[in-house]
């Protein structure tokens, strides 16, 4: 088969980029007494730039009723959580999961000299960056590059997605990208498909061909391994219908059913509220509230919320005024939330943002959100931050 037959048939590529870029040696001899139990990390992306000033309501501050006259949440519609802040009314569904003290909110997350590109700004934090530093890696595929125990594996790392993001890209190792594990492995067991995996090996000296199909043959040992793990475990939980919670409904069936992963990593867009922010953001808020309360519900009925952490950001916030289209431009510092089991610091987390001390219009961060990282590589990875993050941060307190 000539090269262009063999990369049109395959279907591997798309806009210049692999399905599943990662080398591993072949799963199906890996024996079932390997498989053990997890702490696992969901990491959620808010894309476009999420209104944290809408989000988590600074409702005991004058100031952002002033800043915000027509887009402002109504004290009495504000879900409180203490005297200064609360939840927007359309995020009720996570009140329940704050009073079992699955839920922290840290204010005023972001880094020095920010940039209020949507890419660059979500290049700075998924690859965990110093603003004028560019990187090809992100910071969880860095961890996989690292010597932890299963990192060999591609499903150590798994994006419910078509296509992997820059956070999940290491030197040497990458995550899988993948939305239906039944649909991969059919595709991987189509007889075509097994036919190039027989018949071409003769491809494996080829450099870019043979990259291509040692990527073929892991993506055919992957698919084996996530179908036939996941299958056996059938969800009864009820989601709400919509494609965030069914990345999250995924999600709990690979927890669920023991699959050997360590980071799971899904993505809400939509953000990016320029105009009629109200109805727009609310609508995504309550879609990412429902989709999350549900999923941490089914983990713990199901025994594994004790050993799942859930983290939330966005590229940046928005500016403290609102515009004159009734929205929001973007901004800069932005708050993050944690769920889980075991957190140490429910609730609030830090100080609510301080609205009469700006830099220019926005807020000063509080917080690098690589301490955050550095916390989750430290505390629940199991690895030395300044070894992923290229110097040390300081972790917080909230795990």
């Amino acid at each position: 088969m000539n090269r262009r037959n063999f990369l049109r048939n395959t279907g591997f590529v798309a806009a210049g980029s692999l399905f599943v870029p990662a080398f591993m040696k072949p799963l199906e001899a890996m024996a079932l007494d390997e498989l053990s139990l997890y702490k696992n990390l969901v990491v959620v992306q808010l894309s476009g730039g999420n209104d944290g000033l809408n989000t988590v309501v600074p409702f005991g501050n004058d100031i952002y009723y002033q800043k915000r006259k027509s887009i402002a949440i109504k004290p009495e519609e504000v879900i409180k959580l203490n005297d200064m802040q609360g939840l927007n009314p359309n995020m009720a569904a996570l009140q329940e999961i704050h009073d079992q003290g699955w839920m922290t909110v840290i204010n005023d997350v972001g880094y020095p000299n920010p940039d209020r590109s949507h890419f660059r700004s979500m290049d700075i934090w998924q690859t965990g960056s110093d603003s004028n530093q560019f990187l090809s890696t992100g910071w969880i595929g860095r961890y996989l590059d690292s010597n932890c125990q299963t990192c060999k594996f591609p499903y150590t790392a798994i994006e419910v997605d078509d296509s992997l993001s820059l956070a999940m890209k290491g030197m040497t190792k990458k995550g899988i990208a993948l939305k239906d594990p039944a649909a991969l492995f059919r595709n991987t067991n189509d007889p075509f498909f097994k036919a190039m995996l027989q018949n071409d090996k003769e491809h494996l000296d080829e450099d870019n061909l043979g990259y291509l199909y040692k990527t073929m043959i892991e993506t055919s040992s992957s698919a084996s391994y996530i179908q036939n793990t996941s299958k056996v475990y059938k969800n009864t939980a009820t989601y709400p219908q919509s494609g965030f919670a069914n990345q999250l409904k995924t999600v709990s069936k690979f927890i669920s059913s023991g699959l050997k992963t360590r980071v799971y990593y899904v993505s809400l867009s939509g953000f990016d509220t320029h105009v009629n922010q109200i109805g727009q953001q609310g609508n995504l808020l309550k879609q990412y509230s429902e989709g999350m309360a549900a999923f941490l519900k089914d983990l713990k009925a199901n025994n594994k919320l004790e050993d799942t952490l859930v983290v939330t950001f966005s590229e940046f916030g928005r500016r403290v005024e609102q515009n004159a289209s009734n929205g929001t431009d973007h901004g800069t510092a932005n708050n993050m939330f944690i769920f889980g089991g075991r957190l140490k610091k429910q609730g609030i987390y830090n100080a609510a943002p301080n609205l009469g001390d700006l830099d220019t219009g926005d807020l000063k961060y509080q917080l690098d959100f690589r301490q955050v990282y550095g916390t989750i590589l430290d505390k629940w990875l199991d690895v030395n931050n300044a070894d992923i993050l290229n110097k040390k941060f300081n972790p917080l307190d909230f795990i």
